[in-house]
């Protein structure tokens, strides 16, 4: 479903940001989201060094995104893909213990398994020649690798860590995507063609190709691609 202007449901993203970041910044779990559920929203765009003042009333942390429609306004996007599921049986089921396994997934990919990879993401992108980041690096990949195992023994041979697509696979698996400048999550067979599954949902590639044409509409002059 393509970005519609008119719509009432409604996120925030960034403009454009790095290419080292395009692709990842979360705005993608919501769109991707939006797009299963077939609801149509609009986009409201900031510059990501000079967000607007105000924006600390939706947004406590400065972030993006955050999301509004005529019922609700969210941040956080753990709550937005939640709320969005709920409208949705293409992301949240409607049996109770599948239903609450799904958002447990959810959960996990936040709690559990993203700080460990962003640990080292922030080592490897953002201070790569630093000597503490040097010494901290090995540690760190350790704990990521750890959390990688953890998800990948459950997953196993299965398509989806509950047996069909749900919100938790969205979400862990744009967790997972954050480690793509290293080859950890290609280590595990069956991650790689976990994320792969996920990355070729025709609402995925929607949900990817909106936020990459945000960036290309507003890519700054004399910056590459």
């Amino acid at each position: 479903m393509p970005v519609d202007p008119t719509a009432a449901a409604e996120m925030t993203a960034f403009r454009w940001v790095p290419p080292m970041a395009a692709g990842l910044v979360r705005d993608l779990r919501v769109r991707w989201a939006l797009e299963e559920a077939g609801i149509a929203y609009r986009e409201r765009l900031f510059d990501f060094q000079h967000l607007p003042a105000d924006y600390l009333n939706e947004q406590p942390f400065n972030q993006v995104p955050a999301y509004r429609d005529e019922a609700v306004q969210l941040f956080e996007t753990g709550a937005i893909v939640q709320y969005v599921g709920e409208q949705s049986e293409a992301l949240l089921p409607r049996e109770v213990q599948a239903r609450h396994r799904a958002i447990g997934w959810t959960y996990a990919a936040l709690n559990s398994v993203e700080p460990g990879i962003m640990n080292l993401a922030i080592i490897d992108l953002f201070y790569p020649g630093d000597q503490w980041a040097k010494l901290r690096r090995p540690g760190a990949e350790e704990f990521a690798q750890l959390k990688l195992q953890r998800v990948a023994n459950w997953l196993g041979e299965k398509e989806w860590l509950e047996g069909r697509f749900t919100a938790g696979d969205l979400v862990m698996i744009t967790v997972l995507r954050i480690l793509r400048h290293t080859q950890l999550v290609a280590e595990h067979r069956n991650l790689a063609a976990y994320v792969a599954r996920g990355e070729a949902r025709p609402a995925f590639q929607r949900a990817l190709a909106d936020q990459l044409a945000a960036f290309e509409r507003h890519q700054p002059e004399g910056v590459a691609a």
